[in-house]
């Protein structure tokens, strides 16, 4: 099941990278062989690190330690796969074992910030867990009254301030309401202006120390939403954020709706962050714990004709 959402939410990338993956299998020349392996990679959109294995594959070719051209896309995949960090275990344990395990999800203006924290807390829940959410993006009414409306669907408490109200007092509120309802899991939604990055990181911050002095030891999750249909640019927004608030771990949304699935690879390369879920489309179901295997079988597998 897994597996097959992974594939069409793919597609695009599938679509794009297929014909190369065709005429890497073929007996080819070897400067053919490296011009369609540079093309496959810089399609999908790996980054920097597309230097690294052609400048590796080009090595094991003329060492005969890859024996000829067919055998590029295995030894492809195999490196890809190497490259990917996916969680080790539960990518969400419950780590607080007095109160609330407390999860701060960060995550710019239009990533999918609001409809993944609405996906983390349907997947929480279908694994019997009680879920309240902190709706501390202030700042932007709209995310407050759409958050309210997804925990809505998925049984979530959603704890509100009033508008323009401080970020770290609602989640004061929130963390308050957990301890007293014995709630097994808090959200706690932020801001997403990088614009203005020293007053976020100053709010980030102010936040923290709120939910650390309620809940010691929390946030004990740090959790980064990043838009897959942006490719490279989610990297710096990541090292942005990154010196906002320790991010424990990457949600990447949208992965349904990008032909540059292979910036997956350079995110978890370059960040050495692990990828813990993927989003692959708009219903509350719709989120997957990322799985570096499946994942690149997915990409690599051919498309039909």
């Amino acid at each position: 099941m897994v597996l097959s959402k992974l594939k069409q939410g793919l597609t695009r990338t599938r679509n794009k990278i297929g014909h190369l993956l065709r005429s890497l299998s073929s007996d080819t020349s070897l400067e053919e062989t490296m011009d369609s392996l540079e093309e496959l990679l810089f399609t999908a959109d790996v980054g920097p690190l597309a230097s690294e294995l052609l400048e590796k594959a080009e090595t094991q070719l003329k060492s005969g330690e890859l024996a000829s051209p067919a055998d590029v896309p295995q030894w492809l995949r195999d490196e890809l796969t190497k490259v990917l960090l996916g969680p080790n275990g539960s990518p969400l344990p419950k780590t607080n074992s007095e109160g609330p395990t407390v999860v701060l999800v960060a995550g710019v203006n239009g990533a999918g910030k609001t409809t993944s924290i609405a996906k983390l807390c349907h997947w929480l829940g279908s694994q019997g867990n009680s879920v309240i959410v902190g709706a501390c993006d202030t700042f932007r009414a709209a995310a407050v009254e759409q958050l309210q409306v997804w925990c809505e669907r998925t049984g979530a408490n959603c704890i509100t301030g009033q508008p323009q109200s401080d970020p770290a007092a609602v989640a004061h509120d929130a963390a308050q309401a957990a301890i007293a309802q014995n709630i097994d899991y808090l959200i706690i939604d932020t801001a997403g202006r990088l614009h203005t990055q020293k007053n976020l990181m100053a709010e980030l911050d102010k936040v923290a120390r709120v939910l650390e002095r309620i809940i010691p030891g929390s946030p004990h999750h740090s959790l980064l939403v990043l838009d897959a249909t942006t490719g490279q640019n989610a990297i710096q927004q990541a090292k942005l954020f990154g010196e906002c608030v320790p991010v424990s771990g990457i949600v990447l949304s949208k992965l349904d709706g990008t032909a540059k699935g292979g910036a997956t690879l350079s995110i978890s390369k370059q960040l050495s962050l692990p990828v813990l879920f993927i989003g692959l489309g708009e219903s509350k179901e719709d989120l997957e714990v990322f799985d570096p295997g499946q994942f690149i079988d997915a990409l690599f597998t051919p498309i039909q004709q």
